[in-house]
């Protein structure tokens, strides 16, 4: 993690400027799906980007800097530019989490620690004198972290509301996806009123919002369907955790497995039974939004018919990897290599403190990088475009284009740099500066020592 402090509060920043920089990333991938073949990044040596009003009017390389423009033009010297990270997918309500919960026993063992965790927090949030002051100090904790780590944007699934709302100005962007789950009938409505609740809360505090059914082990069809109905009526998108588990497979094949034992010790499995759909039916209901993420997807080259209905839809879908969290409660890596060259969008997330060390986005490209199953430009694309389109900003954030918001990370090297993109993901490399529609939230890209 970067020691980046948070920008003096008072000092007044201009509304036009230019940066420049050594090595400008602009990222500058497109809607259609990522081709391995080809680098669509981009890199532009001794680059500038031009901020106007929060946005970027345009970005260049060369002596060229637009200073007629008007404003100031701010030289960062061997710096390197990117668009501000998009973290696709996390819990925040774990940030306050010292170490990840053990992962022994795998998911189903992992998962009895959370609702150990959480039912231990609500016992403690009901003795509080403010009811919600845990979860909202550690989504704040979550936030600051983030932020320090280059992260501008985030795609944050929520239980409750506590520490999302109000927001404050100067943190990341967020898209909440209410999570809803339930098998017995009084489980689902409980949660159907939660979320109808919250998802009207987050639309009169203007918070983008979304639907997360939380996956097909813990969401009857018939409540899934409901749910997926209503994010299509509300133009939400929708992600569900799919294929996460071998555990998962065996429950909704055979009925039985450590999961279903799971789901009988914590009273969630209604004496009737339940009807659980299969992961391909969960894909084939999240591809009716405009937009659904398929979250973890470990093991769904595994299962024929799951694929081939992922990549069948590949237009609106995106699958969102955790790799450090799978790692460790599965033991293997996600199969980032099967995604992309089926030409599946990627994108990619930190989880939570529960199952990783840290939020450090750059710290889960880097996993992937070393381990020979994607490119630092690969990894680098799913850390900003690919999530940017997950989260449907794909308009606003994720690259360094005319017309999007004035996100941007700045970061220094520690050294020469050869390859740009692995410098940016190096573990030496500092994060300095992080700017949100060209205000800073964490450093002061204009401060005259900020590289010292």
């Amino acid at each position: 993690m970067s020691g980046v402090e948070g920008p003096p509060a008072a000092a007044p920043r201009p509304e036009r400027f230019t940066l420049r920089a050594r090595h400008v990333l602009p990222m500058h991938g497109d809607a259609s799906p990522p081709d391995p073949r080809r680098d669509r990044a981009g890199h532009l040596e001794n680059g500038w980007v031009r901020v106007e009003r929060g946005r970027i009017a345009a970005v260049g390389r060369g002596a060229r800097t637009a200073a007629r423009w008007g404003g100031p033009v701010v030289d960062l010297g061997d710096a390197i530019l990117l668009p501000g990270l998009v973290n696709a997918h996390t819990h925040l309500e774990f940030s306050g989490c010292a170490a990840p919960l053990p992962a022994d026993g795998g998911l189903p063992g992992w998962i009895g620690r959370v609702v150990a965790l959480r039912r231990q927090a609500a016992a403690d949030d009901g003795a509080a004198a403010r009811p919600g002051a845990g979860r909202t100090a550690a989504i704040a904790l979550g936030l600051a972290e983030s932020v320090r780590a280059g992260v501008t944007t985030i795609g944050e699934i929520a239980t409750g509301l506590d520490g999302v709302l109000p927001r404050q100005g100067g943190g990341p962007r967020l898209r909440v996806f209410r999570e809803a789950l339930g098998l017995s009938p009084a489980a689902v409505a409980a949660a159907t009123r939660g979320l109808v609740r919250d998802l009207g809360r987050l639309a009169a505090a203007g918070v983008a919002a979304g639907i997360s059914p939380h996956a097909p082990y813990s969401v009857g069809g018939r409540f899934g369907r409901r749910l997926v109905s209503a994010a299509v009526r509300g133009r939400l998108p929708v992600a569900t955790h799919v294929a996460e588990s071998r555990d998962e497979r065996e429950l909704l094949s055979t009925g039985g497995g450590r999961l279903r034992e799971l789901l009988g010790s914590l009273g969630a499995w209604p004496p009737e039974g339940v009807d659980l759909l299969s992961a391909a039916d969960w894909i084939g209901l999240l591809a009716r939004p405009a937009r659904g993420i398929v979250v973890h997807g470990t093991f769904l080259p595994e299962d024929p018919a799951a694929f081939a209905r992922l990549v069948r839809h590949r237009d609106r879908l995106v699958v969102a990897v955790c790799p450090r969290t799978t790692r460790s409660l599965a033991g293997v890596l996600p199969p980032v290599r099967a995604f992309l060259d089926a030409e599946v969008r990627v994108a990619i997330g930190t989880d939570s403190r529960a199952s990783n060390p840290d939020l450090d986005l750059r710290a889960e490209c880097r996993t992937l990088v070393e381990a020979g199953v994607a490119s630092p430009t690969e990894a680098l694309a799913m850390a900003t475009h690919g999530g940017a389109f997950a989260l449907a900003f794909e308009r606003r954030v994720g690259r360094l284009a005319a017309g999007m918001a004035a996100d941007i990370a700045v970061l220094a090297p520690a050294g020469a740099v050869g390859d740009p993109f692995a410098a940016a993901l190096a573990q030496s490399t500092r994060v300095v500066a992080v700017l949100r529609h060209g205000r800073p939230i964490a450093g002061d890209p204009f401060a005259a020592a900020w590289l010292a």
